[in-house]
């Protein structure tokens, strides 16, 4: 039966995934920022601007074409590039931000019919031992789902690029890598409860202790 519930739930979910795609022009390497997920374009000789491109999820929030995803993962994007299941490649523009609580909202260029928003969960009436659902795109392998719990919550972490910390965040053993972020934690109604936003890891990768901003 639970096997089911959760074939269910990725099939009704996945029209309302996107796979984010970011690129930023910086100017010399020295000076260059670090993100999560970036890896360098080639740079021409004759060029001294260039490029880092680095991904993350996302989900859709409306009707309208707006779409929610983690601060860091579009910050400083000079193009940004949303991605559904079926293929469908939109261009996005970031029209809203907060550093503080690392979220952000794009929105659809052109195209966005047919947006499935999800549903809401309430992240107030959650208890520890509540199975999690994430789904993302780690490390590039698109709309993958993983499974935990509730692990812990009211935690409190620092925001990635801002001296203030989020308060009552949600803590899950949901294996959550590099390219997870933005992406929705659900529960198994498949309302959004979370959105994904950091790990606690010595190596980088998933070791059980992740993180979700409360919806």
């Amino acid at each position: 039966a639970q096997e089911q519930v959760m074939i269910r739930l990725y099939q009704d979910l996945l029209p309302s995934m996107v796979h984010i795609r970011v690129s930023q022009r910086l100017q010399g390497r020295e000076d260059s920022p670090s993100f999560p997920g970036f890896h360098d374009w080639p740079q021409d000789d004759f060029q001294q601007d260039f490029f880092q491109q680095g991904e993350g999820s996302g989900f859709v929030w409306d009707q309208e074409g707006h779409v929610v995803t983690n601060n860091h993962v579009v910050e400083g994007a000079e193009r940004v590039t949303v991605i559904f299941a079926d293929g469908v490649e939109i261009q996005a523009k970031v029209i809203g931000a907060d550093p503080d609580s690392d979220l952000a909202v794009l929105k659809l260029e052109g195209r966005n019919d047919g947006a499935n928003p999800v549903a809401l969960g309430d992240s107030d009436t959650l208890r520890v031992g509540q199975m999690a659902v994430a789904i993302g795109n780690p490390f590039g392998q698109q709309f993958t789902m993983t499974t935990g719990i509730v692990s812990a919550l009211g935690r409190t972490i620092s925001s990635t690029n801002s001296s203030f910390s989020i308060p009552e965040v949600v803590q899950t053993d949901a294996p959550m890598n590099p390219g997870n972020s933005g992406g929705p934690l659900l529960d198994l109604h498949g309302r959004v409860i979370g959105v994904n936003t950091q790990i606690i890891s010595r190596s980088g990768f998933s070791s059980g202790i992740g993180f979700s901003v409360p919806i």
